[in-house]
C-alpha cells in the first residue's frame, strides 16, 4: 500500500496572486501615467505661456511699427506739401536776420508842409521779376525790356533768361506806362508783383530835407520802404509805426516859401556864377525852418549814389546848410559887439580904436578899407571894421568868448531832426589863444554852418532867448534860456538895421520890410593850407523886419564872382547881399507880412518906407 502523500508543509512566504503580484506595478504604472500627465500638462501650460507671451510681443512689435510708419507718412507727407507750396510760390528776398515769419510792411506815412500839402506819399506800382523756365523766347524778351528800360543791359538779361537761375530781378519799381509795355510783351515768364512806391510830388523841392527812401527787405508783392537821408532817415521808426500810418509828420517848412527860395538861389548862384548856394528862413521865436535849400540839389524820386571820388561838398547830396563848415567872416563881428554891450564894455556910442594895421605878435590885422583912427561901436558894426572888432574882443577875453559863442550853440552840432546834422560839426581852434580870440571876432579860425549862423542870429534879434532849430511845426513859442537882455538885443537889431541902411549891405535893403543884417566874405582854405586868393565864401545873415524881428535869413554863395563892372567882386555886399533882398521880397509876402508904407506926397501916392 501506498501511502499517503504526506500533507503540504505551510509555506512561510504568503503566496501572492497573480492580481496581488501585479498590483504595485499596476499602481506604479498608474502613478507613472498620472505623474507623466502631469508633467505633460505643465509643459503644455508652459508652452501655452510661451506662446502667449510670442503673440503678446509679436503684436507690440506690430503696433510699434504701424506707429512708427504713420509717423514717417505723417512727416513725409508734411515735408511733400511744404514742398508742392514752395514749388508754386515767387521766391522772396530776406535779409539773414530776418525770420520767414516776419511780414514785410512797405506802408509809410505822409510827409507834409506845415499847411498839409504833401511833400512825400507813396504810391501803388509793380515790380518786374521773371521766371526764365516759363519764357518762350527769352531773347526777344531781353530785347524788348532794354527797349523799355534803356538803364538795362540786354546781353545781361539774355545771360540770366537762359542760365540755370529760376528767378531774375528785371526792375523793383516801374510806372503804369512801363508795365503795360511790358505786358504787350506778351512773354509768360515776365510777372508783375504788387508793391508800394515812395514819391516826392514837388520833385527837386525840399529835397535836402526829405532826404529820400529806399527798398530794404523786398519780394515780389512787397517791400519794406526805409528812408536813407533827411527826414526820412530821423524819423524813419515814426514813419514805419503801423498805428501812425493814418498820421501824416508835419514839418514847420512852408511849401511855397521853399519853391521860391530854391529858385532865387538858382538865379542867384547863375547871375554870381558860384559852384553852390545855401539858404535859410527861421522863425525867430519858434525856432521852426520855414525854407532850407541847398544848390546843387536832387531829385528824391531818383536819388543819385554817392561820389565815390572827388570832393564831397561839390556831390548833389551834400547838404551846405547843414553840413557845410566854414569859416562865414564878418557876419560874426554882431557877436563880440553883443556880448560886449551885455557886458556893459561899451555902448552903441563907445569910440573904438580901429588905427590900423593892427599888429599881435607875428600877425597883422588890417581892414578893407582905412576907417580913420576911430570909429562908435555903431559904425564899427555899419563899416565892418576888423580892427575895431579885434580892441572889442580883447576887453571880452578869450574864456568869456568862448563862453558866450558856446551860449548861442556855436561850438557843437545842431539838434536838427535830419540824420545829418550830426556831421555838422564846428572846427575849433586846437588851443583858444589870444590871436584866436582876435581873428574869431570877426569870423576866422572857427568854422561853422550857415544853420548854425541862423540860430545864433535869430537868438540875438528875438529879445535874447536861445533858439533851437527844429523841422517840425510848433504851435507855441519855445523860450530858451536867456542870453543877453532885452535892451541889448534890441540895440544889436538896430546896428544890423543900419547895416542895411547906410553900410555894407545896402543891395539887401527892400522897401516896406525893415530889413536889418551883416555881411561876410570868408577867404576859402587850401586844402595843402593857406587860403586861396581868388576864392571866398559870401554870407549874408539878417533879420526882417527890424522893427519887429520875425524872420531870420541866411545866404550863403560857394565862389561867386559878380563880373557886371570892369574888375570881377566877390564881396558879400556884391554877390549875398542882392540874392537875400531878392529872396526876402519874393518870401515876406508869402509869409503873410505886408509892406509898411507912408504917405510922401499931399497928393495921396504912398511910397514904401525905407
Amino acid at each position: 500500500m501506498i501511502p499517503d502523500r504526506p500533507a503540504p508543509l505551510p509555506d512561510p512566504v504568503p503566496r501572492i496572486s497573480p492580481n496581488t503580484r501585479l498590483r504595485p506595478l499596476l499602481l506604479a504604472g498608474r502613478a507613472w501615467a498620472s505623474a507623466a500627465a502631469a508633467g505633460l500638462w505643465r509643459a503644455s501650460r508652459r508652452q501655452a505661456r510661451r506662446l502667449d507671451a510670442i503673440d503678446r510681443a509679436r503684436l507690440r512689435a506690430e503696433a510699434r511699427l504701424m506707429v512708427l510708419a504713420a509717423g514717417f507718412f505723417v512727416a513725409f507727407l508734411a515735408i511733400a506739401g511744404r514742398m508742392a507750396v514752395l514749388a508754386s510760390s515767387e521766391p522772396e528776398m530776406r535779409s539773414a536776420a530776418t525770420t520767414i515769419s516776419e511780414p514785410i510792411l512797405g506802408t509809410r506815412a505822409d510827409i507834409t508842409d506845415r499847411a498839409g500839402r504833401v511833400l512825400a506819399t507813396n504810391l501803388a506800382t509793380h515790380s518786374l521779376y521773371a521766371h526764365p523756365q516759363d519764357m518762350i523766347d527769352p531773347e526777344r524778351a531781353a530785347t524788348e525790356l532794354a527797349a523799355i528800360f534803356p538803364d538795362l543791359d540786354r546781353d545781361r538779361l539774355l545771360r540770366d533768361f537762359t542760365g540755370d537761375r529760376r528767378f531774375v530781378w528785371v526792375r523793383r519799381q516801374i510806372s503804369p506806362e512801363q508795365a503795360q509795355r511790358v505786358h504787350d510783351i506778351g512773354e509768360p515768364g515776365l510777372l508783375f508783383g504788387p508793391r508800394e512806391m515812395r514819391l516826392y510830388p514837388n520833385g527837386a523841392i525840399a529835397a535836402h530835407i526829405l532826404g529820400g527812401a529806399s527798398y530794404g527787405r523786398e519780394g515780389v508783392h512787397s517791400a519794406e520802404v526805409i528812408g536813407v537821408a533827411g527826414v526820412e532817415r530821423f524819423f524813419d521808426a515814426r514813419l514805419r509805426d503801423p498805428e501812425q500810418q493814418d498820421e501824416p509828420l508835419r514839418l514847420s517848412i512852408d511849401l511855397t516859401v521853399q519853391a521860391a527860395m530854391e529858385e532865387v538861389l538858382e538865379g542867384g548862384m547863375t547871375l554870381m556864377n558860384a559852384k553852390g548856394a545855401a539858404g535859410i528862413i527861421m522863425d525867430v521865436h519858434t525856432g521852426e525852418i520855414l525854407a532850407m535849400a541847398s544848390l546843387p540839389d536832387f531829385d528824391p524820386n531818383a536819388r543819385p549814389r554817392p561820389a565815390t571820388s572827388g570832393d564831397p561838398g561839390d556831390s548833389p547830396l551834400f547838404n551846405r546848410a547843414i553840413q557845410g563848415v566854414y569859416e562865414l567872416g564878418s557876419v560874426f563881428k554882431i557877436f563880440a559887439v553883443a556880448q560886449a554891450l551885455e557886458l556893459g564894455l561899451v555902448t552903441p556910442d563907445t569910440m573904438i580904436d580901429t588905427r590900423g594895421p593892427m599888429t599881435w605878435g607875428r600877425f597883422r590885422i588890417n581892414d578893407f578899407h582905412n576907417y580913420g583912427p576911430e570909429l562908435s561901436t555903431t559904425d564899427v558894426i555899419v563899416k565892418s571894421s576888423n580892427i575895431g572888432t579885434a580892441h572889442i574882443a580883447l576887453m571880452i577875453g578869450a574864456q568869456r568868448q568862448r563862453a558866450f559863442l558856446d551860449s548861442l550853440g556855436l561850438l557843437r552840432p545842431t539838434s536838427i531832426e535830419m540824420a545829418e546834422a550830426p556831421t555838422g560839426t564846428p572846427l575849433l581852434p586846437r588851443q583858444w589863444s589870444e590871436i584866436s580870440l582876435l581873428t574869431i571876432s570877426y569870423g576866422h579860425g572857427l568854422s561853422t554852418s550857415p544853420l548854425h549862423l541862423a540860430a545864433a542870429y535869430a537868438t540875438i534879434v528875438n529879445g535874447g532867448t536861445r533858439v533851437v532849430p527844429t523841422l517840425l511845426r510848433q504851435d507855441h513859442p519855445r523860450t530858451g534860456e536867456r542870453v543877453l537882455s532885452e535892451q541889448v538885443s534890441r540895440q544889436a537889431t538896430e546896428m544890423l538895421r543900419q547895416v542895411v541902411v547906410r553900410g555894407t549891405a545896402t543891395f539887401a535893403d527892400i522897401p516896406g520890410y525893415e530889413v536889418g543884417g551883416k555881411t561876410g566874405t570868408a577867404d576859402k582854405p587850401r586844402p595843402e593850407g593857406g587860403y586861396y586868393d581868388d576864392k571866398v565864401i559870401a554870407t549874408f545873415a539878417g533879420v526882417f523886419p527890424a522893427s519887429d524881428p520875425r524872420y531870420v535869413v541866411v545866404v550863403s554863395l560857394d565862389e561867386p564872382v559878380e563880373t557886371s563892372g570892369p574888375e570881377p567882386r566877390r564881396t558879400a555886399g556884391w554877390t549875398a547881399a542882392p540874392v537875400a533882398g531878392e529872396l526876402i521880397r519874393r518870401a515876406a509876402p508869402l509869409l503873410g507880412l505886408r509892406p509898411e508904407v507912408a504917405v510922401a506926397t499931399p497928393d495921396g501916392v504912398t511910397l514904401a518906407a525905407n
